[in-house]
């Protein structure tokens, strides 16, 4: 029986799924463990040297660089939309390894928050998910940012103040179905919940969610 995924990011349709998965593969880890050697392995269902170290150095990039949109001189575009883009990558980055490594510690952290602030953060992570598949690649940075000016010393304002822009549904007749379903529902996600709101308010919520996703996992320190 084909399984259909609810969620963007499920691998397994249920728990007993996941660890009936788990056990059939045990020898296979095992014999990758002898081979490698068992100070390589993070735990018994990783490859070697893959996480959580991994996610310590993707947690550190990404509060270097979201930290890092308070600080570039907004009269410099150019910089201002490339800090944007490895924010959005690195986010991203650190939420699927979350999702694929920690698929626990990430649903009970959403489960632990108000029904509004989860569909909240749900639809924030969408977006980011529908810009980082399109922006530098279908759209440029220009299309997704909306530079807002500063009404009190002129020019424009901090970066963070900056705001997404409002877009058209994409064209995705080159997608699968499933991959369209997918798409269409992460564009919603980003009209929803990014368009018109502050880039800074986004990454706010987004790392704030992350990192205490990670305190779970017990990964925090890695990061520090």
């Amino acid at each position: 029986m084909e399984f259909m995924p609810k969620r963007e990011h499920a691998r397994f349709c249920s728990a007993r799924c996941r660890v009936a998965w788990n056990r059939e593969n045990w020898n296979l880890v095992n014999r990758d463990q002898q081979k490698w050697g068992s100070e390589n392995w993070d735990d018994g269902d990783r490859r070697p040297g893959t996480e959580p170290s991994a996610l310590g150095w993707a947690l550190v990039a990404m509060r270097d660089t979201t930290d890092r949109l308070g600080k570039v001189r907004a009269r410099d575009r150019a910089q201002a939309f490339a800090v944007i883009g490895e924010a959005v990558w690195w986010v991203t980055i650190v939420d699927a390894t979350l999702v694929r490594y920690y698929p626990d510690e990430y649903d009970n952290t959403l489960a632990g928050l108000p029904g509004w602030q989860r569909r909240v953060t749900e639809a924030t992570f969408g977006g980011l998910r529908f810009v980082r598949n399109r922006m530098g690649y279908y759209a440029d940075h220009a299309d997704f940012i909306q530079p807002r000016p500063d009404e009190v010393e002129g020019g424009d304002a901090p970066i963070t103040e900056w705001a997404w822009r409002s877009l058209p549904a994409p064209t995705l007749a080159t997608l699968p179905p499933r991959g369209q379903e997918w798409e269409l529902s992460r564009y919603q996600a980003y009209q929803d919940r990014l368009a018109g709101r502050p880039i800074g308010e986004t990454f706010s919520l987004a790392s704030a969610f992350l990192t205490l996703v990670a305190s779970q996992a017990g990964a925090a320190a890695l990061g520090a």
